[in-house]
């Protein structure tokens, strides 16, 4: 019984993937370049430097205000979203939290650090939204698999 139901999980997140991508197979690649670019970026260039108390990293908190907990926060937010940019079925939904940190992130350069700045971050939420958009029906069929093993 289990294998049937994980086959037909699977048949069915297979058909999920096929029908949002909707005969737009140049559309996904270039997204998929996107996120990998992005989750490199992600990792390697924002979160590591966080984690490893980089000296810019640690100037730019302290200018934030808020304490250092919020960089160690804000670089597994960052790696977390990055893995989940590369993994199939959880690309929609690590774009759509890492939207919320490009809005915070937006705001924060806005508000306290370099106005300009900004527009990177919001760059990226743009990006992360198409990803979003994308791949809404692996998200969806991720969410109810989970509601399923919830038990909701």
């Amino acid at each position: 019984m289990t294998a049937t139901h994980t086959l037909t999980q699977t048949t069915t997140t297979a058909a999920a993937a096929a029908a949002s991508a909707g005969g737009r197979p140049v559309l996904r690649k270039v997204l998929w370049a996107l996120q990998i670019l992005l989750a490199a970026f992600l990792f390697f260039a924002s979160a590591l430097p966080k984690f490893a108390g980089q000296a810019d990293a640690v100037k730019t908190f302290t200018e934030i205000g808020w304490g250092q907990w919020l960089r160690y926060v804000t670089g597994a937010v960052e790696a977390a979203g990055a893995i989940g940019l590369v993994v199939p079925r959880l690309a929609g939904l690590a774009a759509a939290g890492l939207i919320g940190l490009m809005g915070g992130a937006v705001l924060t350069q806005l508000l306290v650090l370099e106005p300009a700045w900004a527009l990177l971050p919001a760059a990226f939420a743009v990006v992360f939204a198409a990803v979003a958009w994308d791949r809404r029906a692996e998200s969806r069929a991720t969410l109810r698999s989970l509601s399923r093993v919830l038990g909701r």
